[in-house]
């Protein structure tokens, strides 16, 4: 097995590591629902991916505290094709879209084994937040119209959002409630500080509150209802349809049209976006580890696209290394990957047992649950930040929204990839340094200089990252020497920042700058060459 794939060793299960795969269950249980309806799958996909996902890859994977699973920034790729390649057929479409995701999970093994995952980390993370907050405005603009139980005429994003005004005016008042409460109490509870508020995640606590009004309402049984002189309908449809056992859900990959262009067009945005949000996941769960161990990139994004391509083959959802259960599992004092192993038992076990429960979930309270993801995933924060760093990165967060919005994932990403290449050499950067950059390195006792030549910009990390894994042993500070260049950009100071964290036992420090102009008084913030 290639040094790029040796994992350490799984470690010894503890009590923990099972609470905290029970608290992770409790959250994922509700979310993975929302997230496969919303996907196009059917709801008991999101629990089969993410059983997989738990299970596998606790024992291929090579990150220790990350969760496996669906997320909901693939919603808008797997709705998507599901649509488009089903031409109005939603269950031909599903089949081709685990066509599709056969395929992307190939590319992403293959990637792992020509050790690509370090394409997450040079991503501008101006562009990456551009591309998450289109995703939380596409979730927002679909499944609002859930929440307040109407079925909208639109199609489109930007038109699906002017359509909301509408649908709160004509939505169905009982649905709206359970909507709206479920809405309301994802806000209210994230915010209280109580200890015994948040002894259960928020969207179980919704549950547990949502449901039983579902069944005051008698949501399970067909029926009309009068308001305000209107008559409504409700029943079962506005409930989680589940198959009667979870074998039922199993559905093979249908493969008749997976070379044609809107398949690959989906293949890639798969592979792409989903490597990159997977890896960049991670990362961020590396940093909040409390024993700083750094992940094996390219030994857990062979493990994801194992998982995707067993899920493709038997009717999963994508998965990634998904942040915000990642993050509760950290939170819960996680100390191995037995946590994730947990998750996905504790998934399969509630699936099997008690699938009846699961149908009295309405709709809309998932919905709901989904629309506050996406208000936090295009939250407004976002967007100050990006204006605080540099009206450069607000260019680029701005245009991967817009585009993204205008046209897809992968339009969106590109044009922001393609404007921070053409800002960069509008600033002077030497073309060889973005497509061939140059780092050198040196040994001054315990100290080692890795000097930048011409520009440090994303394309610079990569090196940087290499020298730093050629580090002698008894290495006791690690100096980035920029005083040879004439622009440092923002990608390139947030990700040695980054790099620092991963390397507790190194001092990792930055020199050269006197030189450099910096645009705002963000420390990251992209710095050129003062010319006299």
């Amino acid at each position: 097995m290639p040094h790029a794939f040796v994992r350490p060793a799984i470690g010894t299960p503890t009590v923990a590591d099972l609470k905290s795969g029970f608290l992770v269950f409790l959250i994922a249980l509700p979310l993975c629902l929302g997230i496969a309806m919303a996907s196009g799958f059917p709801a008991v996909a999101g629990i089969l991916t993410a059983v997989v996902g738990g299970i596998l890859s606790t024992f291929i994977g090579g990150a220790k505290l990350t969760i496996k699973g669906p997320a909901a920034g693939l919603i808008v790729i797997a709705i998507g094709a599901v649509m488009e390649l089903g031409q109005g057929d939603m269950q031909l479409g599903y089949e081709r879209t685990l066509a599709v995701g056969v395929v992307a999970a190939a590319i992403q093994i293959g990637f792992a084994f020509l050790r690509a995952a370090t394409i997450g980390i040079v991503m501008s993370p101006s562009v990456v937040h551009g591309m998450l907050a289109a995703i939380g405005v596409i979730i927002i603009a679909k499944q609002a119209h859930v929440m307040l139980g109407v079925t909208p005429v639109a199609k489109e994003p930007l038109e699906l959002l002017a359509e909301i005004p509408h649908s709160v005016m004509h939505g169905n008042p009982e649905i709206m409630l359970l909507g709206l409460l479920s809405l309301a109490l994802m806000v209210i509870l994230q915010r209280m500080r109580f200890a015994w508020l948040r002894a259960l995640p928020a969207p179980i606590m919704v549950l547990l509150i949502t449901v039983p009004l579902a069944l005051a309402l008698n949501l399970s049984q067909s029926h009309n209802y009068e308001f305000l002189h209107h008559t409504y309908e409700i029943g079962p449809d506005y409930l989680v349809q589940l198959p009667g056992s979870l074998l039922d859900v199993i559905t093979f990959p249908e493969f008749s049209v997976v070379f044609s262009a809107a398949s690959w067009k989906y293949v890639i945005m798969f592979a792409l976006i989903g490597t990159i949000e997977s890896i960049l996941s991670v990362l961020a769960v590396d940093s909040m580890d409390p024993q700083r161990e750094s992940s094996r990139l390219n030994s857990d994004l062979f493990a994801t696209g194992i998982g995707n391509l067993l899920c493709a083959f038997i009717g999963g959802l994508p998965m990634i290394s998904e942040i915000v259960r990642s993050k509760a599992n950290v939170d819960a004092g996680a100390q191995t990957r037995w946590s994730n192993f947990f998750h996905g038992v504790f998934l399969l076990i509630f699936v099997a047992a008690a699938p009846a429960l699961l149908s009295k979930i309405p709709l809309a309270v998932l919905a709901a649950m989904l629309v506050f993801t996406g208000a936090r995933l295009a939250s407004l924060q976002q967007l100050f930040h990006a204006r605080k760093i540099g009206v450069d990165q607000l260019l680029l967060f701005s245009t991967t929204l817009v585009v993204t919005l205008a046209t897809d994932l992968l339009t969106g990403v590109a044009t922001g990839l393609v404007l921070k290449i053409v800002l960069h050499l509008l600033r002077g950067a030497p073309l060889r340094a973005l497509f061939m950059p140059q780092v050198t390195a040196t040994q001054e006792g315990k100290v080692r200089i890795l000097k930048v030549h011409g520009a440090a910009t994303f394309a610079a990390i990569l090196p940087i990252r290499t020298q730093l894994g050629k580090a002698p042993q008894g290495c006791a500070e690690i100096v980035v020497n920029l005083s040879d260049t004439t622009l440092v950009d923002h990608t390139f100071l947030s990700r040695i920042e980054a790099i620092a964290q991963e390397l507790p036992n190194l001092h990792v420090s930055i020199k050269g700058l006197d030189g450099l102009k910096a645009l705002t008084q963000h420390p990251l913030a992209t710095r050129l060459k003062v010319y006299p």
